[in-house]
């Protein structure tokens, strides 16, 4: 009974933790005393359901339970006229009472939103974001971001206090601003998902941080029906999970994606992220991130590399260039139309961004020259680009992959 009781609280905390939260940050408009609350009410779960049973609604329960709390915190502290009335906004409810469904979602896309205001620096957004709506504790985002507990910590505290100090609205924007802050907080979570994707981000805490970021965009795209490019995200990001398994090799080694072990890619997260993608498709207002799900869709297609339909994967980059330009998507595009028109036409799109020099220090510019190089048989040049990518790598998953390509086209 008691492992059954811990099982329904590991996933309520899951699947509740950002609604609890949610719901008394909007009675209250206190993050730190939300989040208190609402550990409390999980440990108070952990103590009362082994004896009463699990509620048929453990996140009404948990809700009530959370605010129940505040109301007590909010009544001991109260000194002043001031803090009495805001202890008056919330009243007692019993535990399995259950706050109206139609509240609960807005609670959350409110959230979502405001840990994204634009007037908090992006670092900021993306901590406040795990920490509120996933329960991620400070360390556990610390460690996945590759900072200091402490770092962590501040960048939360001064991301709480901006909110209190300037004002900000806990509120979902006016329509007049949602196009563009709703682009914003799919920015925030498509980085939180690369932050555990990202090559040799393998840690428990990364796949984590990237667990949690499938979940948040799979909310958001339910928050947010009408929105195609909430749902292209998602996608985007089940059919990047559904290879993460192939691209390691048991030494923990990069397997570029022609190499990979197919059998080991997830097919039923490939089947779901084809299907949403289709769906947001079919509101024929195309975007960013469903371009992007639609090349991630022509590989996953593929039986295998040579099956690859490369011009289709072209054109889409090029779709993709017009919509949000950039250097990063005109290497990508070089990338696909030198895999469907040649190598050589490939180089002269790669040495044209090298001569712009917007990709400066970026170590895959130099790393797609050599690849290119080394398939047009030019092994001196491409030892020269495979030495510059390497001093620039930023992991050592991916220092170790160049290395080997520079053994290969390296003479004695």
């Amino acid at each position: 009974m008691r492992d059954a009781v811990k099982e329904a609280v590991a996933t309520a905390w899951s699947q509740e933790w950002g609604r609890v939260v949610a719901a008394v940050i909007r009675q209250t408009g206190d993050w730190d005393l939300a989040e208190e609350c609402a550990q409390d009410a999980f440990e108070r779960a952990l103590e009362r359901w082994p004896r009463d049973g699990v509620p048929r609604r453990p996140g009404a329960w948990l809700t009530t339970t959370a605010r129940n709390r505040a109301l007590d915190r909010l009544r001991r502290a109260a000194n002043e006229s001031v803090k009495l009335r805001e202890a008056a906004r919330l009243a007692p409810e019993p535990p399995d009472a259950a706050p109206p469904d139609e509240v609960l979602p807005d609670d959350r896309l409110r959230l979502i939103f405001t840990c994204c205001h634009p007037a908090l620096p992006l670092p900021a957004q993306v901590a406040l974001t795990l920490r509120t709506l996933t329960g991620l504790s400070t360390a556990e985002i610390a460690r996945a971001f590759l900072v200091a507990e402490g770092t962590m910590a501040q960048r939360l505290t001064r991301a709480k206090n901006k909110i209190g100090n300037a004002g900000i609205p806990f509120r979902v924007p006016p329509p007049e601003l949602l196009p563009e802050r709703t682009t914003a907080v799919l920015a925030v979570l498509y980085l939180l998902f690369n932050a555990g994707y990202a090559p040799g981000a393998a840690g428990p805490d990364q796949r984590r941080v990237t667990a949690e970021a499938i979940r948040l965009a799979r909310l958001l795209a339910e928050l947010l029906p009408g929105e195609p490019e909430a749902a292209g995200l998602l996608a985007l990001m089940l059919l990047h999970d559904a290879r993460y398994a192939a691209r390691t090799d048991a030494a923990g080694d990069l397997v570029p994606l022609e190499a990979q072990d197919r059998s080991r890619w997830d097919r039923r997260g490939i089947a779901e992220g084809t299907a949403v993608l289709e769906a947001a498709l079919t509101a024929r207002r195309p975007g960013p991130y469903q371009v992007q799900a639609a090349i991630a869709a022509c590989h996953t297609q593929a039986a295998d590399a040579a099956d690859t339909d490369w011009p289709q994967i072209a054109l889409l980059y090029g779709e993709l260039a017009r919509m949000a330009p950039g250097p990063v998507v005109e290497l990508n595009r070089a990338v696909a139309v030198a895999m469907a028109e040649g190598p050589r036409t490939g180089l002269a799109l790669v040495d044209a961004l090298a001569e712009a020099g917007e990709l400066s220090g970026y170590h895959l510019l130099p790393a797609t020259r050599a690849d290119l190089l080394r398939r047009l048989d030019r092994p001196r040049e491409a030892e020269s680009a495979y030495r510059e990518a390497l001093s620039l790598a930023p992991t050592e998953a991916e220092r170790r992959y160049l290395a080997r390509r520079l053994a290969e086209v390296s003479h004695p």
